[in-house]
């Protein structure tokens, strides 16, 4: 009866193996109803982003259901005769899994520590399974402390107050292949998705680049006045015709498909120049093979973990204190969690107090109580529970 958690990520997964698990959206809701009707779980949620893919589950049995959850999710991935696959999945349960999901919310197991995306990742998770209906009191009420504990972070210490994320890279990347963006043609695939839209934010900061977006709902995208850059806008469909003027190429879609393949982009790209590609897709969007190309240079979501290395290792101060702040909120969480598992206890002893009351008296029923803490406690646990009560 608790709490448990599958885990695959970028600490152990390669992006080819955590592209096996990257569902898209009606698929993520089937595996959490049919981790509920099949009798796996209580309550389910899933956590799907470019870099993790965590199955969260309630159950109110008492033996493990990790063996159960694995099998479904490895069919849902058709990833159960990969070589291999167990070597890239972590299990987690009670405070492990609960601590876990707190570090994720803050930002502290991200490849970019401090990132703000994946707080507002964790509230769509948590959104998606209220809507599909597998979350009840339990994963509700740890989302909400997670939440609550990221909010912490962020406010009481400085974590997130120099914002780097996967879309500052993205750029950080291009600039460095590149020398400058400034004058430069740059062309972003999926602007309107989450992280595209982080991207075209960034651009905005940078004087004299050209950016290029491609949309699907070209007279939707005309209306776009959010942004104060200025771009032109093309379809998605003629995205080749202009590829041999750009610089950069950004893609950053939900598409199960490739947004740029070899062959086009070889029979596209007339003009001999340096030009970068980064693809922060989860299926990746371009082909890997275009990095064959002359003049090409390919990264993915795997090759920023060396630029976020000194990222990383200058908020290693500011994750200490916020490992403090979350631990705080774990046991807080477990406190509600015990205190709620026990309520039918709860209920019972309340009924046998008042009816001790109504023969002999509150003040007879309160020391039976007390009589009762001492015979089903062990010696440590009476001590603390009487230390505890002289210190309140």
């Amino acid at each position: 009866m608790g709490i448990s958690l599958i885990s695959i990520s970028h600490r152990v997964a390669p992006l080819a193996i955590r592209e096996l698990f990257a569902f898209p959206e009606e698929q993520q809701c089937e595996l959490m109803r049919q981790a509920v009707a099949r009798g796996i779980a209580t309550e389910c949620i899933l956590i799907s982003t470019c870099n993790r893919t965590e199955i969260y589950t309630y159950s109110d049995r008492e033996e493990s259901n990790f063996t159960r959850v694995q099998e479904l999710l490895l069919e849902f991935a058709d990833a159960a005769d990969v070589e291999n696959i167990g070597d890239y999945i972590r299990l987690y349960s009670d405070s492990g899994a609960v601590a876990h999901l707190f570090r994720v919310a803050a930002g502290l197991d991200s490849m970019v520590m401090g990132e703000d995306q994946i707080l507002g990742q964790v509230k769509r998770a948590h959104d998606q399974a209220r809507k599909t209906g597998t979350c009840g009191v339990y994963l509700n009420t740890l989302f909400r402390f997670a939440v609550t504990a990221a909010k912490k972070v962020k406010t009481e210490t400085e974590l997130s107050r120099t914002t780097v994320s996967t879309a500052t890279m993205a750029i950080k990347a291009a600039e460095q292949g590149l020398g400058t963006l400034h004058g430069k043609n740059v062309m972003l695939i999926g602007a309107s998705g989450k992280i595209g839209s982080t991207v075209l934010k960034n651009l905005q900061c940078i004087e004299g680049v050209r950016v290029y977006l491609t949309s699907r709902n070209l007279a939707q995208a005309h209306e776009d006045h959010h942004h104060k850059i200025a771009y032109q806008v093309m379809e998605y469909e003629n995205r080749y015709d202009l590829v041999d003027d750009m610089d950069v190429i950004i893609s950053a879609t939900s598409s199960p498909h490739y947004t740029l393949t070899y062959e086009k982009l070889a029979r596209s790209l007339r003009t001999s120049k340096p030009r970068v590609l980064v693809d922060l897709a989860v299926p990746i969007d371009i082909e890997e093979k275009a990095e064959w190309l002359p003049g090409i240079r390919r990264y993915d979501i795997d090759d920023f973990r060396e630029l976020a290395k000194t990222n990383n290792e200058k908020k290693m101060h500011e994750a200490v204190e916020a490992d403090h702040i979350l631990e705080e909120s774990r046991v807080d969480f477990e406190r509600w969690m015990i205190f709620q598992q026990a309520l039918p206890e709860v209920r019972a002893l309340k009924d046998w107090m008042l009816q001790e009351a109504e023969k002999k008296g509150f003040e007879h029923a309160i020391d039976k109580l007390f009589y009762r803490i001492r015979d089903n406690s062990d010696p440590g646990e009476l001590r603390a529970f009487f230390e505890h009560m002289k210190e309140n």
